[in-house]
């Protein structure tokens, strides 16, 4: 019998090298003595060996019986520090070059690669080079051969001067200091399918010859200063399917026939000057999975339009428009929607019935309309099983507050987080169907016309770490059990929404305000009996200072006297916090209590906030920024028998 394997081995023996390139080891020699890199973490690059082909991040290929060369050199995210090196044009049959994520610096020669005739892939994203990319008269910066150029994340500045190479597929040059036009030129990168300057202050109108290049599917130019209409010409960018322009200045109407871009999914125009009405032709798009066109001047009835053909929708943001008209039913019809806002609008009418079948809704924005019937709104949407985050502030004027009779087998809203009613003068008292939502972090039931006491078992919601009651009627004291609040008290529960919220929905600074809140509970503004404001008097307890978990405080406006406690978190609270007591003295209110004497102060009228709340860009929920701890169960018994009455403790509203 043969023996098979020594035969295969005898027919097919392996290529034996001896080791690589000698000018590609000193090309990378070179490289590696203008770099440096920490000792772990990360590990140093382990270059040791007498084999550049073994080097960490280094790939070669072999011809015949020659020395390795050098193709591919990948070191993405090493903390590597220095300057790029010219020897790098040595490497004659290199292809791949990434570096991203690093700290490298200094100014990037784009002529030290055009000899390098078969380099496809540049990436040196995330770095901190600066400086101009060439010289405005050089055209042949990078070879032809190049197909991916990642600039992203640097510090590069001047213009944008693409370059017309006929094989690039992808052109990044986002979150840089450009600024300017884009001068021309991209039109001749016939085969481009990504092209990305986002985050940068480029203005002017969009480049015209970037309409030509019909190979595109990926415009990504947000956050710059471009300015004037969306040419109608880009209806002839078949392939596309992401049109990323959000954070500009442009100015003028949807194109009306943008239903020709039938591949398109992602459509983010929102935080421009766009007005008109939205093209009916919009709901061909098909493919649209996300549609945000937020914070323009849009108007119109979006009723009018037929959602239902967008079956792939997950994400619609018409908020911040002067759109009319009711909610469109045919939304129901979209049933992969996760995230709906409608949020500062002109709508009016109910909420459809029809909107209880989508199941995979878990955002919902319609603060700011003209809707009615809460009681009807609530009953629907306890049927979206997934609903984690509902804003309905400043809706439903007037109307009576959904209490146990009208929700008396409420079974839904098992994942709800985050509910805001505030702001809708609702009547009537905070009902124990609120005691069902045992995943509550958040409610907002602010600037309402609620009455009767606060309920004890509000302090027995297991989730609940910021409540907002300010601007009632509430009577009453406040309940010692909200004292056991665990999650407003407990340092080791989490108080982060980010999970919560979608990204694609935000910019950076809602995303901050909305869904990264201090744990609170306000309760200013009502009709109880410790509330400040009411001639408190005696001196604060010492004991305060220990409260770790306390954000802000406020005595303002009382009676109280002696000396303000110093040491822990009293070091960190303005002087407006015990502003109006003209007995207390210390350091923060720059008053010595050696030099005392008895003072009659009118007390100051408290602002009223409420109009800078609508006042507010986002619309997502005005609360965000206002609560504080109110720790008026905690203080000693021997104040408030001093003083014979509760104290009260509220933040001053700073946004």
């Amino acid at each position: 019998m043969c023996n098979c394997e020594a035969l295969h081995e005898f027919q097919f023996p392996l290529l034996q090298v001896s080791s690589c390139n000698q000018a590609d080891r000193d090309s990378l020699d070179s490289f590696y003595q203008h770099i440096s890199s920490p000792q772990p973490p990360p590990s140093p690059l382990n270059w040791s060996s007498t084999d550049c082909c073994r080097w960490e991040g280094i790939a070669c290929t072999y011809h015949h019986h020659l020395d390795g060369r050098v193709t591919h050199i990948s070191l993405p995210g090493r903390a590597l520090s220095g300057t790029i090196s010219p020897f790098l044009a040595n490497l004659s049959f290199l292809s791949y070059l990434n570096l991203s994520g690093n700290h490298l610096s200094g100014p990037l020669p784009l002529r030290l690669f055009h000899d390098l005739n078969h380099l496809q892939t540049l990436d040196l994203s995330g770095n901190h080079f600066s400086g101009l990319l060439q010289p405005p008269q050089s055209s042949d910066s990078l070879p032809t051969s190049i197909t991916t150029v990642d600039l992203s994340s640097n510090h590069f500045n001047g213009s944008i001067d693409p370059w017309g190479s006929p094989l690039l597929n992808v052109l990044d040059f986002s979150v840089n200091e450009f600024s300017g036009h884009i001068f021309h030129g991209i039109g001749e990168c016939s085969k481009l399918h990504v092209f990305r300057a986002g985050f940068n202050s480029l203005s002017g109108w969009l480049p015209y010859d970037l309409y030509g290049v019909k190979t595109l599917k990926l415009i990504s130019l947000p956050n710059n200063h471009f300015s004037g209409p969306i040419n109608n010409t880009i209806l002839l960018l078949s392939n596309l399917t992401i049109l990323e322009l959000h954070v500009n200045e442009l100015t003028g109407e949807i194109p009306p026939e943008i239903g020709l871009l039938s591949n398109l999914e992602q459509l983010q125009l929102h935080t421009n000057n766009l007005n008109g009405t939205l093209p009916p032709s919009l709901t061909d798009c098909t493919s649209l999975t996300t549609l945000l066109l937020r914070n323009n001047h849009f108007e119109g009835q979006i009723s009018t339009l037929d959602f239902s053909k967008l079956q792939r929708l997950q994400a619609i943001d018409l908020g911040n428009n002067s759109f009319t008209g009711n909610i469109p039913a045919s939304l129901c019809l979209c049933r992969s929607l996760t995230a709906v806002r409608l949020a500062y609008n002109q709508l009016v009418g109910e909420i459809p019935p029809c909107m209880a079948s989508l199941t995979s809704l878990e955002h919902l924005s319609l603060s700011d309309n003209y809707l009615s019937n809460v009681v009807g709104a609530l009953k629907i949407l306890r049927h979206c099983d997934n609903l984690a985050v509902v804003f309905m502030s400043r809706c439903f004027h007037d109307e009576m507050m959904p209490d146990d009779y009208d929700l008396l087998h409420l079974n839904g809203f098992q994942n709800l987080q985050i509910l805001t009613l505030g702001g809708c003068k609702l009547k009537g008292q905070i009902p124990s169907w609120i005691a069902k939502l045992r995943k509550l972090k958040v409610l907002n039931l602010s600037y309402n016309k609620i009455s009767g006491p606060i309920p004890t078992w509000l302090g027995a919601m297991p989730s609940l770490f910021v409540l907002n009651l300010t601007q009632n009627f509430l009577s009453g004291e406040l309940p010692r059990e909200i004292a056991r609040l665990p999650a407003l008290i407990a340092d080791n529960t989490s108080t982060d929404l980010s999970s919560l919220a979608l990204p694609f929905l935000f910019d950076s600074l809602q995303y901050n305000r909305l869904f990264n809140l201090p744990r609170g509970l306000k309760v200013g503004n009502n009709s109880l009996s410790d509330m400040s404001g009411n001639h408190l008097s005696g001196e604060i307890p010492v004991s305060l200072t220990q409260l770790h978990f306390l954000s802000s405080f406020s005595v303002a406006n009382n009676d109280l006297q002696g000396e303000i406690p110093t040491g822990g978190q009293f070091e960190t609270f303005p002087a407006a916090s015990f502003e109006g007591n003209p007995q207390l003295c210390g350091n923060v209110l720059r008053r010595s209590c050696s030099s005392m004497t008895p003072v009659d102060v009118a007390p100051e009228e408290e602002d009223d906030h409420e109009s800078s709340w609508y006042k507010l860009p986002f619309g997502m929920g005005y609360f965000v920024g206002f609560f504080a701890v109110s720790i008026t169960w905690l203080f000693h018994s021997s104040w408030r028998r001093s003083s014979g009455v509760d104290s009260n403790v509220s933040e001053t509203r700073s946004m």
